[in-house]
């Protein structure tokens, strides 16, 4: 195995580690993006080189999203930023949520979702974008209404054969699915509670906070959704969802990653209501299922003993290409975790960081 990089995106700063030895040890680059906020960070693996991402902004400067092709060493920050609102939109990009590099069909398209609510896409690698209108003209838009974290579009999946399929979640919009490449776009959230509501109106066509989605190329049509209180499966590419937490100690949470080999185990972490946003019990935990939800088991062999604290926020979380695969985790107070033997047993990468916001993961033969 060749090197294992690790894209670090912190409340100051994007740190970069760095394994040669089979992720047994890592070393750590200095900081790059000093004191900018990194939301997003992105691995595109379809380009030779690999070209990584990251999107860090801050109240004075704006957002900004740069590249590297050298594994993180050096970063090209483009002068006229890659990701605007056109003119006519009246509209200022306020943080760029999730950076998604399509399906290796489509190799120099790269998708970002943003805030406010918007899809956009890029067709020459990631240097520029283009507002995806056919989702910023949706009728439903104008009754969007931001979560907790803000209007933000932060989940993209993309279908792994057909280039017209697309799916989106945003908080506090729901999940939206586009069969003809962005278009159009129609919800579907058919299942799915927003529990805030008056009991008769929990099932709304629109306006559930969903806080993450997960798929698994092999099985396009089954995802998996993370809510705000909820975690869902659907097997019918989201025309209906049905729920998987009979085993979680609480249904509320933020990651949802799914094993890039396995489609069926699934990780989360789980977190105790959305006032508290701690580990139930104030217990470090991931919890894994390996029957697509119908059952959960705990893990924590090596992660913090009890009392604990710190949330992992819904970017936060991830899994290398590697084998067998590496589950990467980064927390709230600066701690990032990772397990090489499907979350048996978990080690700390790096500690005494920034507030954790996003994490990636590239290995390279």
């Amino acid at each position: 195995m060749g090197e294992t990089v690790l894209l670090i995106g912190t409340r100051k700063g994007l740190v970069v580690a760095r394994s040669r030895d089979d992720r047994r040890s890592w070393s750590v680059d200095d900081i790059h993006f000093v004191n900018l906020e990194v939301y997003s960070v992105a691995v595109d693996a379809r380009r030779d080189p690999v070209r990584l991402f990251a999107a860090a902004g801050s109240g004075h400067w704006g957002p900004q999203l740069a590249y590297s092709d050298d594994l993180g060493r050096s970063w090209v920050e483009p002068e006229v930023a890659p990701i605007a609102f056109p003119a006519g939109t009246d509209t200022a990009l306020v943080r760029v949520w999730q950076i998604q590099p399509a399906p290796e069909s489509q190799p120099d398209v790269v998708f970002a979702g943003v805030e406010p609510h918007a899809l956009f896409r890029s067709s020459d690698g990631g240097i520029t974008f283009s507002l995806m209108e056919g989702l910023w003209n949706h009728p439903h838009r104008a009754k969007w209404t931001p979560g907790n974290g803000g209007a933000c579009l932060h989940t993209i999946l993309t279908h792994p054969t057909d280039p017209k399929r697309l799916w989106v979640a945003m908080s506090a919009a729901g999940v939206y699915r586009s069969s003809d490449g962005g278009a159009s776009w129609d919800p579907t959230n058919r299942g799915i509670q927003a529990y805030w509501l008056p009991e008769d109106q929990r099932f709304p066509e629109f306006g559930q906070c969903v806080h993450r989605l997960g798929m698994h190329p092999d099985q396009p049509d089954r995802l998996y959704a993370q809510n705000h209180f909820g975690v869902y499966r659907s097997d019918d590419a989201a025309d209906s969802w049905h729920p998987i937490e009979s085993d979680l100690p609480s249904t509320f949470g933020f990651p949802m990653v799914v094993h890039p080999r396995r489609p069926g185990t699934i990780f989360s972490f789980p977190l105790q209501g959305d006032g508290e946003r701690m580990p139930p019990g104030a217990r470090c935990r991931v919890y894994r299922s390996q029957d697509a939800g119908a059952s959960w088991q705990p893990l924590s062999t090596g992660l913090p003993q009890s009392p604990y604290y710190a949330a992992v926020l819904r970017d936060a979380m991830t899994a290398d290409s590697a084998d067998p695969v590496g589950i990467y985790f980064g927390t709230r107070v600066g701690e990032v975790y990772a397990t090489r033997d499907d979350g048996d047993s978990w080690e700390l990468v790096v500690d005494h960081l920034p507030d954790v916001f996003s994490v990636r993961a590239a290995t390279l033969a």
